[in-house]
């Protein structure tokens, strides 16, 4: 069993290990490194990681989803989108539409604020990291390029491992 030798704690040893462990200790720190480079390059507000995410599902689906559909496309409890609708509804970056078949229900849709906030998110976002990117040695831009098709491989696998997700992730 390849990189799976228990360490003797109940813990895993070998390189894929160390690269978990290095790859998890890089991914909050490398989020919020970007988050902040957009934020103060565009003078943009403090949107939390959960509302972006929240306003990209909702970007993708200009006919707008359900409150459970978005649960579902986010992997998150139904509860942590109901939160975040109610934060930004009254911040008008969602918006509760009731389709005319079925008062009943409601389709969340994003404000045309919010997909302009998340435009200028992207573009600033991109730009920081351009600058950065373009400022590194030759072959660390050579080996970033390179590990971009492993970290597609390696988010698809996350994915595929946890399935649909069981909507209690907050």
């Amino acid at each position: 069993m390849r990189d799976r030798e228990s360490t003797g704690d109940g813990e895993f040893g070998g390189e894929a290990a160390r690269v978990a462990v290095a790859l998890g200790g890089l991914l909050g720190p490398l989020r919020r490194a970007v988050l902040r480079a957009t934020r103060s390059a565009e003078g943009l507000p403090d949107l939390p990681e959960a509302q972006i995410e929240l306003l990209r599902a909702l970007s993708s689906s200009p006919e707008g989803l359900s409150p459970g559909a978005v649960a579902a496309r986010l992997r998150v409890a139904p509860s942590t989108v109901s939160n975040l609708v109610r934060t930004m509804s009254a911040a008008r970056l969602v918006e509760r539409v009731r389709p005319e078949h079925d008062q009943r229900s409601v389709v969340l849709t994003a404000s045309r604020e919010s997909l302009d906030l998340l435009e200028r998110y992207d573009r600033a976002s991109t730009a920081a990291l351009t600058r950065v990117v373009e400022e590194l040695p030759d072959v660390d831009r050579l080996a970033l390029n390179g590990a971009l098709p492993a970290l597609d491989r390696l988010v698809a696998a996350l994915q595929a491992a946890h399935g649909a997700g069981n909507g209690t992730t907050a």
